[in-house]
């Protein structure tokens, strides 16, 4: 039963993220120097989907974490900040100007915020669909 669960919680994820990566790669100049593409868009939603299936496994397995979801919120956005800082810092990929972007750490928002808010909701409607 949990396997079916964390299957289709990597599935979700994998579809959210794909609309997510190409919604927000006009806010980006360059992926390691040349154009963003389809297939690298496909390679960061499958690794965001790794990301979120890892994320979710203790409210699947730990009883006590079951309606303490929301931490994923939270551990998600911090993963994403060390992935933007990391990327930035190493020339991994750059933003344009239309890119809005958190004072004082200098990441952008929507890659910030897209872990935990992607994560949370893959995880709420494949496991407990009927509270949200």
């Amino acid at each position: 039963m949990h396997y079916k669960k964390i299957f289709f919680i990597f599935l979700l994820s994998l579809f959210l993220n794909f609309i997510w990566e190409n919604a927000h790669s006009y806010l980006y100049t360059a992926y390691m120097g040349g154009r963003i593409t389809e297939t690298i868009l496909l390679r960061a939603s499958v690794g965001d989907a790794v990301i979120i299936t890892l994320l979710s496994l203790p409210f699947i397995f730990v009883p006590m974490l079951k309606n303490k979801s929301w931490i994923i919120i939270f551990a998600g956005v911090l993963i994403a900040i060390f992935i933007e800082l990391y990327a930035l810092r190493t020339g991994r990929w750059a933003y344009n100007e239309y890119m809005p972007m958190i004072p004082i750490i200098s990441i952008g928002l929507t890659p910030a915020i897209q872990l935990g808010l992607l994560g949370y909701l893959s995880y709420r409607l494949v496991v407990d669909k009927k509270r949200i």
